[in-house]
């Protein structure tokens, strides 16, 4: 049924419940469960007033990242791929679906509520920008 399964994650534990979730689909339906995880280099002035490009979350982070949430699906049987990308989280998510084909896409519902909702969210615009199935996974605390 879902033979190429996305989710977005990064390091919270919301996004953790999202791989969990994932990881559960991907195995019922024998699919290939894709990680993705996004980075994004922010810029911030010095005390001298100069920009300087600085990564605050840079590929080798996410890149362990990665390697640490593949485990949730490797020791449920289940063939697990992980994807780092520069960008924001929502367009990279949906990028990468759209490149691997994917029949579903996880998404947590964190930050569908309140202002977050009015102005956007990660997985609102997830929603509403992808080309296949969405799971919205309930993953409040």
């Amino acid at each position: 049924m879902f033979n190429v399964v996305v989710v977005g994650a990064d390091g919270s534990p919301t996004a953790r419940r999202a791989v969990e979730a994932a990881t559960e689909m991907a195995l019922m339906s024998r699919g290939v469960l894709h990680i993705v995880s996004a980075f994004s280099p922010k810029s911030y002035a010095d005390s001298s007033g100069s920009k300087e490009f600085v990564s605050l979350s840079n590929e080798g982070e996410v890149e362990s990242l990665l390697q640490s949430l593949s485990f949730i699906a490797k020791n449920r049987g289940v063939e697990v791929r992980t994807h780092a990308a520069k960008g924001a989280p929502s367009e990279v998510i949906v990028k990468m679906a759209d490149e691997l084909n994917a029949d579903l896409v996880v998404v947590g519902n964190k930050g569908m509520r309140g202002v977050r909702r009015v102005l956007g969210s990660v997985p609102n615009s997830v929603v509403h920008s992808v080309n296949c199935s969405v799971a919205v996974i309930d993953t409040s605390e």
